[in-house]
């Protein structure tokens, strides 16, 4: 009759240590809990990138405007009766 509970308690023992240190216990589901909360994170900052390229597609199908910002800023051009003016910093 003493063995039914010494096998009981090293069975509760077994399933203690699978919980604790096996492949789906405490540690790996913490780990993946992070991984989900970087990923998470990302994904936000990937969200929020396409909204900005969105918005920069819809006005440069809407108009000429962008268009003309981005042939100022990043290509230099003036229109034909503009003169350019650079200010440099202060000294």
């Amino acid at each position: 009759m003493r063995i039914v509970p010494i096998v009981f308690a090293v069975l509760a023992l077994l399933v203690q240590a699978e919980l604790w240190f096996g492949k789906g216990g405490v540690p790996h589901v913490m780990a993946l809990k992070a991984e989900l909360a970087e990923q998470k994170a990302s994904n936000e900052r990937l969200r929020e990138g396409n909204g900005r390229l969105a918005a920069e597609v819809a006005d440069l199908k809407d108009g000429l405007e962008m268009v003309e910002e981005k042939a100022r800023l990043e290509l230099g051009m003036i229109k034909p009766d503009e003169t350019l003016v650079v200010v440099s910093g202060a000294r």
